[in-house]
């Protein structure tokens, strides 16, 4: 799909007084880039590990915002220039001057991936499908991936934590079921490890070409890994069609709003005594999702892992 790129040229102090009226504007995401130095905190909950230097912060900052064909693009142009007007009667921001130019879906997923480069998680390593898999990987299982235009690459804490709990708890001939699969990689890996069948589930139509292709690369039959588009939690059909008291192993790196819904309804698709490996949940929201999980008589929380920012609780099905 083509967009419309649309780019302000402004100051840091009016990044917030932009960000608030674009929004009114009816403008739904928006990109910043600036030079202010990240804190420890800030990169903990971006889901990218690796941040170029852009050298010392000069006061500049750009804000773009990206319109389709499905926004009467002059009329909200217009808003938008009015709006900056606005902004410069109550801050220092710059020219606000706005290029124009057009971009694709994949201009935006292949930009990253200069900053992707072979990691390992224990004895994980995984590699990006464009770069060589090192000469060195004696007693690492290889994974490769491209997330394409999904989520998923394994570079976050996230993602990391179910890695290491699919590692610890996923046995050979295991059946696993993958909620929000996005690029695959979590199925992937279980599948790597030993699972027999995994079976992931994601909203996103994307999900579907980026799992597909990462199993190729790895070497996995489609049918090992199936993959249902729609939501588990509300949708019957799509529960009806994942199968009840069927998974050894569930994993859901999500977030915290999602998986307190989602406790409520997984045990039903596990077996009894198999596991629920949960991730995506800022250390702010833990207790939270713990109590919610502790209020299910279905789970009982058998581990607790912390990672930088972010929490992995495990639990049982005991009923």
């Amino acid at each position: 799909m083509k967009w419309n790129k649309f780019t302000i040229h402004t100051t840091t102090d009016a990044e917030d007084f932009i960000s608030m009226m674009l929004a009114d504007c009816g403008i739904e995401g928006i990109e910043i880039d600036d030079k202010v130095p990240l804190t420890e905190t800030d990169k903990a909950r971006m889901f990218v590990d690796e941040v170029p230097s852009k050298g010392p912060d000069d006061g500049k900052a750009e804000i773009s915002f990206y319109l389709d064909d499905t926004y009467d693009v002059p009329s909200t142009l217009a808003k938008v220039r009015r709006g900056l007007e606005d902004v410069k009667g109550m801050v220092q921001a710059g020219s606000c001057d706005i290029d124009q130019s057009e971009t694709e879906d994949t201009d935006w997923i292949n930009n990253w991936k200069q900053y992707f480069r072979p990691f390992a998680v224990d004895d994980l390593l995984i590699v990006p499908t464009w770069e060589e898999v090192p000469a060195d990987t004696m007693g690492k299982t290889v994974v490769r991936m491209d997330p394409g235009l999904a989520f998923g690459t394994g570079k976050h804490e996230t993602t990391q934590l179910v890695m290491r709990g699919i590692r610890k708890y996923v046995k050979p001939g295991d059946e696993v079921l993958d909620v929000g699969t996005g690029s695959g990689i979590l199925g992937i890996c279980a599948l790597l490890v030993g699972a027999k069948h995994v079976l992931g589930t994601d909203l996103d139509d994307l999900a579907l070409d980026a799992a597909r292709d990462n199993m190729k690369v790895n070497g996995i039959s489609p049918e090992r890994f199936s993959i249902l588009i729609g939501n588990l939690i509300d949708d019957p059909k799509i529960q009806e069609a994942a199968g009840y008291d069927h998974y050894d192993v569930v994993c859901a790196n999500i977030l915290a709003n999602v998986i307190i819904p989602l406790q409520k309804v997984i045990a039903p698709f596990m077996k009894m005594g198999g596991i629920f490996i949960s991730s995506g949940i800022i250390n702010t929201a833990e207790e939270e999702v713990r109590q919610a999980m502790e209020a299910n008589l279905s789970l009982e929380i058998i581990e607790t892992v912390h990672q930088g920012d972010w929490v992995s609780l495990v639990c049982r099905r005991v009923r």
